[in-house]
């Protein structure tokens, strides 16, 4: 054997064998599929910290959250516990006080009775037992109840429903109170600028008398008559103001002009209230009657004076009448003072409200329907 097959059996001999082992060749596999880095980006350190301190983040709100909420419900449960408790005691309360009232009731019976007074009053308990409904329910002061078949029937009579939905008795009683309060009420039977229950009159009925009837029936007559004029006089207004220019109309003239007419049919309502009710006065239903009358006649000068004596009397006028301020509502009342009446009827705002609308009408009657004069000279 040479010197250099020697060599390459002795280099073999100290060579590593090839072929590892199984659990070497496990830590290969590992070491090659994940190998370790030495270098690791600032952006992924970064998004590890943002992603751990939000799961932080994150548990303690649903810690939080569990807490307020087993709170919450802790509070709950104590209050539903508290008025429990305190609708026991109260019930026990009320109950040993009726027992209590009874027993001293009763006694109180029984001695009256032995000694032969009259019976006692019934008591507010007994009272209010006796004004409660059918299903327990306390009643109004002056109601009285009805048995449910009436009741039912009494709706059915006049086309309501007979019962609704999670509807007491007490509920439907007072329902039916209200069905025949209200068909009970007059409506309005006369549609126009004011809305009332006085029944309209033809316009050649519209004529008052110089004066004003004594009689019940006449002066009923009467502020039919007089509703269904100034209702007319109101239509007319209104009719002549919608019949403008449209230029015309959004000036400030003629949003002054249509302001006037909204305020004097808002002014006038509490007199058609009175005129439904029958109660005016008769030192304001005797100058409007007078008023209205020379109207009709189209004498406006006469109607005019008629304003006059009614707002401002037959007086001189006193220093301060046409003042505005202070001293406004004593002037006026001057102006009365050697009348039968005590206060001026001008110191009243609401009368005063609806007199200068009757003066306004007036003025707008005197242009719709002028004198016979005007119109020979407009002729």
């Amino acid at each position: 054997m040479d010197f250099a097959s020697l060599m390459a059996k002795e280099i073999s001999k100290a060579k590593p064998s090839t072929s590892p082992a199984p659990s070497d060749n496990k830590k290969t596999e590992t070491s090659s599929s994940a190998p370790e880095k030495k270098y690791v980006r600032r952006s992924e350190l970064e998004a590890q910290r943002l992603a751990a301190y939000n799961a932080e983040q994150e548990r303690l709100r649903q810690e939080r959250e569990s807490r307020a909420a087993q709170k919450r419900k802790f509070e709950e449960e104590e209050a539903e516990r508290k008025r429990e408790r305190e609708e026991k005691k109260r019930r026990l309360a009320e109950e040993s006080r009726k027992k209590r009232e009874a027993e001293e009731a009763a006694k109180e019976r029984e001695r009256r009775k032995r000694l032969g007074l009259p019976e006692l009053p019934p008591s507010e308990t007994e009272q209010t037992e006796r004004g409660r409904s059918q299903d327990g329910t306390p009643l109004a002061e002056g109601e009285e109840d009805i048995p449910d078949e009436d009741l039912i029937q009494k709706l059915r009579d006049l086309n309501e429903p007979a019962k609704l939905f999670g509807e007491t008795h007490r509920g439907r009683l007072r329902r039916y109170r209200r069905i025949v309060q209200r068909s009970l009420t007059p409506q309005n039977v006369t549609e126009g600028p004011i809305p009332t229950t006085l029944e309209r009159v033809a316009e050649v009925d519209m004529k008052v008398p110089k004066s004003a009837p004594k009689d019940p029936e006449g002066r009923k007559f009467l502020f039919r008559q007089l509703a269904s004029y100034f209702n007319m006089v109101l239509s007319e207004w209104e009719v002549a103001l919608n019949k403008r220019d449209p230029t015309v109309k959004q000036s400030f003239q003629g949003r002054a002009a249509y302001n006037a007419m909204v305020q004097s049919r808002e002014n006038m309502k509490p007199l058609f209230r009175k005129f439904e009710r029958g109660d005016l006065e008769d030192s304001i239903l005797d100058p409007v009657v007078e008023i209205v009358h020379c109207a009709q006649e189209r004498r406006y000068v006469d109607a005019n004076d008629g304003y006059l004596r009614l707002s401002i009397g037959k007086a001189a006028w006193p220093i301060g009448v046409t003042m505005v301020g202070i001293h406004e509502r004593s002037a006026r009342e001057k102006l009365h003072e050697g009348d039968n009446n005590t206060a001026h009827i001008m110191s009243d705002e609401i009368t005063r409200k609806f007199l200068q609308s009757i003066k306004r009408c007036l003025s707008f009657a005197q242009v719709r329907w002028p004198p016979d004069d005007q119109l020979q000279l407009m002729g």
